[in-house]
């Protein structure tokens, strides 16, 4: 759960009734998450605001520790010395995360490429709502108090992750996972490309490791001509509209160690692109439903369809993976993906694929096993501010018998009754972020190492440094 505070009234000149009125507003959004983490099994909150004050900031923490919360607080550009006053009882409580930065070109990119398309400027021209924002900004900056607390556990993250301080008082085993996540993250633009593997001789299944058909080594060729002619027709496409002549970014494919994904890359390999074996991208082991019929799954195991159809994201069958197994075994790749630089294409299994998207996409878990990729498309997924947009890729000219999903996934016994509810996620087409061409949905078918920690209770600065990329 994410809540987000967009109020005004931060500085010392705002009046007694709007100051009130905010108080009443961050009392609703606190409350909110307290029914959230206690009512609907909630797990993580983040509570994203500015946070400006070390006074409300270790309000904040004793108010989550009265509680019994943990949560992570995002707090952005706080610069004070502050008083050395110790809150041991709740310094474990609370993990605060400070964006700040003080380089003029990455402050003015970022306020163009996100803050000037909020409905604030509808109507205004790029300069002017820039030069607007940032005199915005500027008038609050002598309000703000950057994070020095030394009760309290931080994670303060400098110019876009060049340089990320960490105050450790009692870190557990999610802070030191976050913190691992921010050292991965860049601000740097690349595409993230998705297809499936080629078709195989015999029939598909999970134990099997056979290599493609001809219509297979058909497709590979043909899905690889059709990116590279997306890719060129993109740039080309860019230099119309006024872009730079460059050079298109380098391409990098992942497959799993799966013959039939490797020998889907070996067209692009011999085309001179770098091509990576993943271990951790092999498929979701189907366990001993593998080749079973729908019918004979409902017969021999009525339990565990029930349990599936309640809860197809978490369930796994005997001896099987479920989709959050395969997301946990995937988080090295997650990582990875958000630390590449380069232009990727992830050739895999449907269901890894599943995995991927969701995450980049923001899916709900229960929609994750339903996403259908037909082998006729490349997904090309782009960073945008807010939301990922996604685009679908024809591949022209496969056999229709090549197209549909994968045949060794586990189907759903029973299809749903109706499309899964409350998904805010890319599978709406009327989303205005995401374009119309992204996949479909098929509701009739179914580590690495962490910093070391700190001295309990030293509250000792932990500075993490790392050379700016590029």
């Amino acid at each position: 759960m994410t809540v987000r505070r967009r109020l005004t009234g931060f500085t010392n000149s705002a009046s007694a009734s709007s100051v009130l009125l905010r108080q009443k507003i961050l009392k609703k959004c606190r409350d909110d998450i307290y029914h959230f983490l206690n009512h609907e099994n909630g797990q993580v909150a983040i509570y994203d605001a500015v946070n400006p004050l070390a006074a409300g900031r270790r309000s904040l923490a004793r108010e989550f520790a009265k509680n019994d919360v943990q949560v992570n607080i995002l707090s952005f550009l706080p610069q004070q010395k502050l008083r050395n006053k110790v809150f041991s009882k709740l310094s474990f409580k609370t993990l605060f995360i400070e964006s700040a930065c003080n380089d003029e070109r990455i402050i003015e990119e970022n306020v163009r490429n996100v803050k000037i398309s909020s409905p604030d400027y509808i109507g205004w021209s790029s300069d002017d709502a820039v030069k607007h924002y940032l005199a915005r900004m500027n008038a609050k900056i002598p309000h703000f108090e950057t994070m020095e607390e030394p009760e309290l556990n931080y994670i303060k993250m400098i110019n876009a992750g060049q340089r990320i301080t960490v105050n450790n008082r009692n870190f557990g085993y999610l802070s030191h996972r976050i913190v691992l996540y921010l050292l991965n993250l860049h601000i740097k633009s690349r595409h993230t490309y998705f297809a499936r593997a080629g078709t195989t001789y015999g029939v598909d299944s999970y134990k099997a490791d056979a290599s493609l058909s001809e219509q297979g080594i058909d497709y590979a060729k043909k899905m690889g001509d059709a990116l590279l002619r997306h890719r060129e027709s993109e740039r080309q496409a860019l230099i119309e509209r006024g872009g730079p002549d460059v050079p298109l970014k380098l391409l990098k494919v992942w497959t799993s160690t799966r013959r039939r994904t490797v020998e889907t890359s070996q067209f692009l390999y011999e085309a001179g692109y770098r091509v990576r074996q993943r271990s951790q991208m092999s498929q979701l082991n189907p366990g001993v439903c593998e080749m079973m019929s729908e019918r004979r799954i409902r017969e021999e195991y009525p339990d565990e369809v029930a349990k599936h159809e309640a809860d197809p994201y978490h369930h796994r069958y005997p001896r099987a993976e479920s989709y959050h197994d395969l997301a946990v075994r995937l988080e090295p790749i997650i990582l990875e993906l958000e630390r590449e630089q380069d232009d990727l294409l992830i050739i895999a299994h449907e269901s890894v694929l599943r995995v991927l998207y969701g995450y980049l996409m923001a899916c709900n878990a229960t929609d994750i096993p339903s996403l259908s990729f037909p082998r006729d498309e490349i997904i090309e997924i782009i960073p945008a501010s807010y939301n990922n947009e996604a685009t679908r890729v024809l591949i022209p000219g496969l056999p229709e018998e090549t197209i549909p999903s994968s045949p060794e996934d586990l189907k759903i016994p029973v299809p749903p009754s109706q499309p899964p509810s409350g998904v805010v996620t890319p599978l709406r087409l009327e989303s205005p972020q995401i374009k119309a061409n992204i996949p479909r949905v098929n509701v009739d078918s179914p580590q690495n190492g962490a910093l070391t920690p700190s001295e309990p209770g030293t509250g000792s600065l932990l500075l993490v440094e790392r050379a700016l990329r590029g």
